[in-house]
């Protein structure tokens, strides 16, 4: 990556039904943040029928994603790393399946800066849009 990459988190990931919180910081948002947090939360994504038929439309919507690298990917969690064209700013993304609840939990925020100009809110946005089109 390059030097506006910034470094990998070392602690990201999903446990006891939520992600890490956001910061203080606008560039960051998050479907397990407090739902009275607007700066900072999202809806998750949304389905019916099998759980595993979704995760996978999930991970192929990802995967075809321009600047994308797949870090981690699992049987219910993905994290991947998006790079802005041209400078290469990265953000880090996370995917998390809720079977039961029948939705798919994300996380989308920026390594460096304070203000990211909505770019994570719309690239969640974009896939929420993909994701309801299959």
């Amino acid at each position: 990556m390059g030097l506006l990459s910034g470094r990998r988190p070392a602690n990201l990931g999903y446990s006891e039904g939520k992600f890490k919180p956001c910061s203080w910081k606008p560039n960051c948002v998050s479907s397990t943040a407090p739902a009275d947090d607007a700066r900072h939360h999202i809806a998750p994504l949304g389905f019916t029928g099998d759980a595993q038929a979704a995760w996978q439309r999930l991970t192929a919507i990802v995967k075809a994603a321009p600047r994308v690298n797949i870090v981690r990917e699992g049987s219910d969690y993905l994290y991947a790393e998006f790079a802005s064209k041209g400078l290469g700013f990265v953000d880090d993304v996370e995917f998390a399946l809720d079977a039961g609840g029948k939705h798919i939990h994300v996380r989308s925020a920026s390594r460096l800066g304070v203000r990211d100009f909505g770019v994570n809110r719309a690239r969640v946005e974009g896939i929420r849009s993909r994701f309801a089109a299959r």
